[in-house]
């Protein structure tokens, strides 16, 4: 009698064992790479040289540390499934763009750090859906622009880090929607105070100064003066700025306009954008070497399940047909 039962615990072992190897391994316990803590909910990914976020990153995770690694890019939907995050670091990465909608599930994110990466620009709406965000942290990127309303539902925002980047002006009304703000870190940009534009963001700093903390430090290209000091008179200049914003006066475009085509000298366009241009696309998610072995390790185990699994099925039929 010990025959099939010790078959059916074996099938039964196997069994699970194959679930196991199907579901995918991300923790250290599971033979994975981040560090998982089932009590508090929290993947620590961060310092493991990713150039992927690992897909099978439970569903039930608030806290996600994904520091420190090799993250150029992100798939648009990466972070669909994590609805319940209220921690996301992605600080200290390679992170050159975000996609649109990247963030649009993430409704209960409190906390979100983008620091230290190379973002240049941030897509229309990025942070739309993160309506109880607390702590947005950019600094230390090359941010030459802010899109139009990027911060308007960000109701619940007291802590806004946008230092040490490449801005020059913020959209006008760039801030009126923080109404919780507390504090904002505006110095180690070229703020540019010959312009109009940087009236807006000298005002709003005039008025919030004393109830924002930090917000005084921010001063003109070149150290000359404080943003809230520049005045009308100085700020006289209508300028452009253009996707690049480096502020062009007009009269430069006026000249630029009249000029002699033939004068335009030919400018020489970079590899990658043929590549774009003809349709080529590195894939989103490049596999780092552990997650190569991880997958090899996963998919030996799986086809071992898969026979003893068999082997256990034959040994109970041919015991039953003896019985």
């Amino acid at each position: 009698m010990m025959g099939p039962v010790l078959a059916a615990c074996l099938l039964i072992i196997l069994s699970t064992a194959w679930i196991s190897q199907a579901n995918g391994a991300t923790c250290k316990k599971d033979g994975g790479v981040c560090t998982c803590n089932d009590n508090t909910k929290s993947v620590d990914c961060s310092s493991k040289g990713l150039t992927a976020i690992p897909s099978n990153i439970p569903v039930e995770t608030t806290e996600l540390r994904l520091g420190f690694n090799s993250l150029s890019k992100l798939s648009p939907t990466v972070f669909h499934h994590l609805s319940k995050l209220t921690y996301l670091s992605l600080s200290n990465n390679q992170l050159q763009a975000l996609p649109e909608g990247v963030f649009d599930h993430l409704v209960n994110l409190d906390k979100l750090y983008l620091t230290n990466n190379k973002l240049k620009s941030l897509p229309p709406g990025v942070f739309d859906h993160l309506t109880k965000l607390t702590i947005l942290g950019l600094y230390e990127n090359k941010l030459q622009s802010l899109p139009h309303g990027v911060f308007d539902k960000l109701t619940s925002l007291n802590d806004l880090r946008l230092n040490n980047n490449q801005l020059r002006n913020v959209p006008h009304g760039a801030f009126d929607s923080l109404s919780s703000i507390s504090n904002v870190q505006l110095y180690g940009n070229p703020w540019d105070c010959s312009c109009r534009d940087i009236l807006y963001l000298s005002n709003w700093i005039r008025e919030k100064k004393g109830t924002v903390s930090n917000i005084e430090a921010a001063e003109c290209d070149g150290g000359t003066k404080a943003v809230l000091d520049v005045t009308e008179e100085e700020a006289a200049e209508d300028c452009v700025y253009p996707n690049t914003t480096t502020a062009i006066p007009t009269t430069i475009i006026t000249t630029l306009a009249s000029s002699n085509d033939d004068d335009i000298p030919e400018l020489p366009v970079p590899q990658e954008n043929f590549q774009k241009f003809l349709g080529y696309q590195e894939p989103d998610h490049l596999p780092t070497q552990p997650q190569c072995l991880m997958s090899i390790s996963g998919y030996l185990g799986l086809m071992m399940s898969l026979v003893l699994t068999s082997a256990a099925i034959l040994y109970v039929i041919h015991f039953l047909k003896k019985a």
